[in-house]
């Protein structure tokens, strides 16, 4: 059995095999939405592991030498920049652990700063005028479920979902 044979029966099984929820009939069509799930996490794990290899030195040529595709492809897919905001207006939190990042972003969310990406260590922050909640979770689940509560994404860092919520408060400080 080759490594990517081990790999598809690992995510076949992760996809396939599950708690039984009320009502369950295992219809074909939740497995295309479970695949679909599994889609986009690995597409967002994919995405991370690049920003990754680029914070860790690693060519625009070497990503996509690993990803069998051209240095220009790996670079247009997965470098784009986030939105654009003042630099004044942007910094990052670090160095953090999952010990204190909560604590750590819980005070700058105070004073009107919410992440955005994360990396090794630390957080890529933007500052508005209003105070900011943030919550760490693990991915193990759609992040639509949080969305109802109010929560969007900061950022993805597998195996945590970043989640940020307005609070509408004025920024303090």
């Amino acid at each position: 059995m080759t490594d990517t044979d081990a790999l598809t029966d690992l995510l076949g099984s992760a996809i396939l095999t599950r708690a039984p929820e009320a009502g369950d009939t295992r219809d074909p069509l939740e497995v295309v939405r479970r695949t679909a799930q599994a889609e986009e996490i690995v597409g967002d794990l994919l995405h991370h592991s690049v920003i990754t290899a680029r914070a860790a030195g690693h060519s625009w040529a070497a990503i996509g030498a690993a990803l069998d595709m051209t240095r220009q492809a790996a670079q247009k897919r997965f470098g784009a920049r986030p939105e654009a905001v003042d630099e004044a207006e942007r910094r990052t939190l670090g160095p953090v652990t999952a010990f204190d990042e909560m604590h750590e972003l819980e005070l700058a969310g105070r004073m009107g700063w919410h992440t955005v990406g994360a990396g090794l260590l630390c957080h890529r922050m933007i500052r508005t005028a209003t105070q900011w909640e943030h919550r760490r979770v693990a991915w193990v689940k759609s992040p639509g479920r949080y969305e109802k509560e109010g929560w969007r994404i900061g950022c993805k860092a597998f195996p945590w979902l970043y989640l940020i919520r307005d609070t509408g408060l004025p920024a303090e400080g």
